[in-house]
């Protein structure tokens, strides 16, 4: 049988990195954890229009260090920065004693970001678009942008169908068990009037390890060569 292994938490420290760095002792670990899991749904609440990508979190000592990947950063950073000041404020009110800074970075293509994706069809559902149609666009986007293959999947009372459902298309390559590819995930939830329908996007964007596995072998054939040389 097939076992389902998250993307992303599959290929940790290996081409995919954590969201929040730190370190806490034991007793402390659960209230920071709840820290972070507060600062990012009030984000990703206040801003649904900004096409938030993903928040990063960094803790080193007393300073609190946030990066937010967004489709539109203009809206997160306001007129002269206000907004981001305001941000700020809220942020040390549920993270007291700790300095806070805000970086705000553009996603430059929409159109290869797997989170930006399956929230953009989850709201097209909620719209009664057809979930088909909805799928298939954003599919037909990513591999313009330059996707080496995309994969959508919708499950749920589709269509306001008795019985729940899955359905998904799969366009190019998506090799979910290598861990050298460079797979990015996404996760979202339409909630229409006949229930909640969970969205998931596989996008792959090629091989990352492929550049590191040429190097070395290119060592190994010039120290072989130099071997041979001093023989």
């Amino acid at each position: 049988m097939g076992q389902k292994t998250h993307p992303v938490g599959f290929r940790l420290g290996i081409t995919k990195g954590w969201d929040s760095r730190w370190y806490a002792p034991k007793k402390e670990y659960h209230l920071i954890l709840h820290e972070d899991l507060k600062i990012k749904n009030y984000i990703k609440e206040r801003y649904k229009v900004a096409g938030i990508s993903k928040i990063e979190i960094d803790r080193i000592v007393d300073k609190l260090k946030l990066r937010i990947n967004a489709a539109r950063p203009a809206i997160i950073i306001g007129r002269k920065g206000q907004e981001v000041e305001l941000l700020k404020k809220t942020i040390e009110k549920i993270a007291p004693g700790k300095e806070v800074t805000i970086n705000v970075n553009e996603v430059k293509v929409p159109e290869l970001d797997a989170q930006l994706i399956a929230e953009d069809i989850a709201l097209q559902i909620e719209r009664r678009v057809s979930h088909r149609r909805a799928m298939k666009r954003a599919i037909d986007n990513a591999l313009k942008a330059g996707a080496k293959g995309v994969k959508v999947q919708v499950k749920g009372r589709i269509g306001g169908a008795e019985l729940a459902r899955r359905e998904w298309f799969l366009v190019g390559r998506m090799p979910l068990q290598t861990l050298r590819a460079d797979i990015d995930y996404g996760f979202a939830t339409a909630y229409t009037k006949y229930g909640i329908l969970s969205v998931k996007v596989w996008i792959y964007h090629g091989d990352k390890l492929k550049k590191k596995k040429e190097e070395i072998l290119k060592k190994i054939e010039e120290d072989l060569a130099k071997a041979g040389q001093e023989g």
